[in-house]
């Protein structure tokens, strides 16, 4: 089981007989993501940006489910981010995974969420990291939950009201004449710097600011 529930919701999981880790061989990255309404989009971009800025190359590709399956051979390191919607992650973003678990095995890997619940229930945002990468059969050594985005602007009549409902019951903004936002960038930059192998000071992540 992924500890995530701790501080910052990062993990590293220890390999009994090796432990890759990004900053020794990594010069190539590929970021893997699925988006719905574009915030992972810019979760992934945030974390590409870091990563360039320490000299990886880093390449972006949007999983759909058109998506054509992605020759991981020319990276030395992975790193796939998913939005929560409804509960679930993308299951087309799973069954691409499923298809490349001994490339992602093969090599240096890590997972981001995005939702609306890492803000605010982070036992919950756990949840369905767990679920999702126990259901890939994928164990990344580094893993984080971030807070998502009320995006109302983007929604159509009915998605609004549904979202205005479950925003209320989980104590988000219901005021849909405005956008929200609940992602701790620092965070993101952080669990980039943690993927790339910098010492991160753990004690400077608040407690339930992960989201």
């Amino acid at each position: 089981m992924l500890a995530i529930g701790q501080p910052p919701y990062l993990t590293d999981i220890k390999r009994p007989v090796k432990r890759m880790m990004f900053h020794a061989c990594m010069a190539r990255v590929l970021i893997l993501y699925a988006t719905a309404e574009g915030h992972t989009a810019r979760v992934a971009e945030r974390i590409a940006q870091r990563l360039r800025e320490q000299g990886r190359a880093v390449e972006m590709l949007r999983a759909e489910r058109s998506t054509t399956q992605p020759d991981l051979e020319p990276y030395d390191g992975v790193i796939v981010g998913a939005s929560v919607h409804y509960g679930r992650h993308p299951g087309h973003l799973r069954a691409l995974l499923r298809r490349h678990r001994p490339g992602l095995a093969a090599r240096p890997g890590a997972f981001f969420s995005v939702s609306l619940s890492a803000a605010t229930t982070p036992h919950r945002a756990r949840r369905y990291v767990e679920t999702f990468l126990r259901q890939v059969g994928w164990q990344p050594q580094h893993t984080a939950a971030f807070g998502g985005a009320l995006r109302y602007s983007r929604y159509g009549a009915l998605k609004r009201l549904v979202m205005i409902a479950f925003a209320a019951l989980a104590g988000h903004d219901t005021d849909a004449s405005r956008d929200y936002e609940y992602t701790d960038w620092d965070a993101v930059d952080r669990f980039a710097d943690r993927a790339a192998g910098r010492r991160v000071d753990l004690g400077q992540f608040p407690l339930g600011a992960r989201g």
